[in-house]
């Protein structure tokens, strides 16, 4: 074989193996930007998800704040009741006093006591 034929067998094999890797990297690197884009994807997802939500928390927020000023509201009556009725030396009032805020504390899980 003359000297010209082999250096162009191996010219071909390495220009052979340069476009491989070229289009191997090339192929890699559009599978990574697919990757990136989706993960852009399911981020713009869940962000559209918890936006949509907030309106629900508002709601929820809103409704605890009702019931939560209802029982304050409560308590405070049942505290009124009971100091005018320890003031006026009322028993009988004193115990219907803490009987309401005991209702009104009935879903407390840790029972109904008398206030000291």
């Amino acid at each position: 074989m003359s000297a010209g034929l082999v250096i162009g067998i191996i010219a071909g094999i390495v220009a052979i193996i340069l476009l491989i890797w070229f289009i191997s990297t090339w192929n890699r690197l559009v599978r990574l930007e697919e990757n990136v884009n989706k993960s852009w994807s399911d981020i713009d997802v869940l962000l559209k998800q918890r936006y949509d939500m907030i309106p629900n928390l508002v709601n929820i927020v809103k409704g605890y704040a009702t019931h939560e000023r209802e029982i304050f509201e409560q308590f405070a009556l049942a505290r009124q009741a009971a100091s005018g009725a320890l003031s006026s030396g009322d028993v009988r009032a004193v115990g219907a006093a803490e009987g309401t805020t005991c209702r009104t504390n009935a879903s407390n899980q840790h029972g109904c006591r008398a206030i000291p």
